[in-house]
């Protein structure tokens, strides 16, 4: 974590300062009304979000910083409800839901709460963020949070708030996936970077999340680039799986300068020819990478591995970057660029971890078009897929078969649900094109196109 920029600190001094001196806090402290407040808070609350945003976005090692200094009573707990939602999020979660390590920030925001002025406001927009993080918390960290409040009310309320229905692995799971809906789009992510081995180990997951959600985002990363060199670059820390996950995220997602992508490519190749099972490790994480819906290996991250790749160091990664240099830049669907994955694959087992990225590579490229197709361009979809039988005879692989069927049927679905006039030219061309297609590739069966197209027929209603 890091100190709160001057900047920030300056322009948080200065909403407090229009806070206390607001006419609205002066009618909300003389009439104890809860409508002087709720005027309050829509006057200063969408300035502290901007500036919330902001260091989140530019300074986000910085964000911890700031939210410790909105729990000052001097802003009068604006914000705050957003700040717990966000500590109960923040905080790393096991298979059981339940919080690997205790959440002190959490508890910080919410004693915070507790012992503010305006509570009996507060305690309004604060009940689910509370459940949330007692449920994941240990019990006998609840019952010594709830304790150390001196204040009856207060404490009573917040036992109020320790509910059955989340004793269980499965609700607190769903209570979790529920919760989180709501800050879909909130930019509230922050990380602490580890300094020793241990640290690695314990902070590691984390981590991996933040850069990943940035990445996602397409957010300014000139902030934490500097601590992602000084990680890789860690003696401590090389020859780690953490390391070198961490190391592959940065190769793949970040544009460096001259002198970092040497730098990296330098530790990077230190790691990969000292390490033991450094391959196969690296191949099984980019395997993963391939497989996760929130972050795609596109073909730009793979020139950036590529580019740190040493290629005059004679090992598997040398001869699949270059297939990749050939696939990403004359197409996958060039003769030469299919010729040449025909020679790669055959040098290794059918199921080897190396030819099933070259799978999924492939795969993503069918992927990304097809999911991105209007249905008005469905002609598009008839011409792509007949690269389909071409992969299908160099892989010789059912899962990829399976995979490129549920996606024709996911995009044949949208054109089913658009064109509905059988009669219509629209509909008369996809069906003639499926039940002679899926049948030549293996997706469908003759009864299944059959029912596929089968016209239904509505129930008369009978007679009372």
């Amino acid at each position: 974590m890091q100190e709160l920029d001057i900047k920030y600190i300056k322009k948080l001094e200065e909403i407090a300062n229009d806070i206390q001196e607001s006419e609205e806090l002066q009618q909300y402290l003389d009439e104890e009304e809860e409508e002087y407040y709720t005027q309050l808070k829509e006057q200063f609350e969408p300035r502290i979000a901007a500036l919330y945003d902001e260091v989140a976005e530019k300074d986000p090692l910085q964000v911890i910083s700031m939210e410790t200094v909105l729990l000052e009573p001097e802003f009068e707990g604006m914000y705050l409800p957003k700040i717990l939602g966000y500590s109960v999020l923040r905080g790393e979660v096991d298979k059981q839901y339940k919080y690997t390590r205790p959440q002190d920030h959490f508890k910080a925001v919410l004693l915070a709460i507790c012992h503010s002025s305006n509570f009996d406001i507060l305690r309004k927009r604060i009940g689910q963020s509370i459940q949330m993080g007692f449920a994941m918390s240990s019990d006998i960290w609840v019952t010594n949070l709830i304790n150390s409040i001196d204040n009856k009310r207060v404490r009573y309320f917040l036992q109020s708030q320790k509910l059955d229905r989340y004793r269980t692995p499965e609700e607190r799971k769903a209570g979790y996936e529920r919760y989180q809906r709501q800050f879909v789009n909130d930019h509230f992510h922050t990380a602490e970077f580890p300094e020793t081995l241990s640290d690695l180990k314990v902070l590691y997951s984390p981590l991996k999340s933040f850069i990943i959600h940035r990445v996602r985002r397409h957010s300014d990363n000139t902030n934490i680039i500097p601590e992602l060199r000084a990680l890789v670059a860690n003696k401590e820390f090389k020859g780690n799986r953490e390391h070198m996950e961490i190391m592959v995220l940065f190769a793949a997602y970040f544009d460096l300068d001259d002198k970092a992508r040497k730098e990296l490519a330098k530790h990077f190749n230190d790691v990969r020819t000292t390490m033991p099972e450094f391959i196969d490790q690296y191949l099984e994480y980019m395997l993963l990478l391939h497989n996760r819906t929130d972050i795609d290996l596109d073909p730009r991250a793979d020139q950036r591995l590529s580019a740190v790749i040493d290629k005059s160091i004679e090992d598997d990664l040398k001869y699949y970057y270059e297939l990749m240099d050939i696939v990403h830049s004359k197409g996958y669907m060039n003769e030469e660029a299919q010729d040449a994955i025909k020679t790669f694959y055959v040098r290794y087992e059918g199921l080897s971890t190396i030819n099933e990225c070259v799978r999924q590579t492939i795969y993503n490229y069918f992927a990304r078009l097809i999911d991105n197709l209007e249905v008005e361009d469905y002609a598009d979809y008839f011409e792509i897929s007949k690269l389909f039988p071409v992969y299908m005879s160099i892989f010789a692989n059912q899962h990829f078969n399976q995979q490129l069927k549920e996606l024709s049927l996911r995009y044949v679905k949208k054109l089913l649900k658009r064109y509905t006039d059988k009669r219509g030219k629209d509909y008369q061309d996809i069906k003639k094109f499926v039940s002679t297609a899926f049948q030549d590739f293996g997706f469908l069966k003759e009864k299944e196109i059959i029912e596929m197209f089968k016209t239904r027929r509505k129930r008369k209603k009978t007679a009372s």
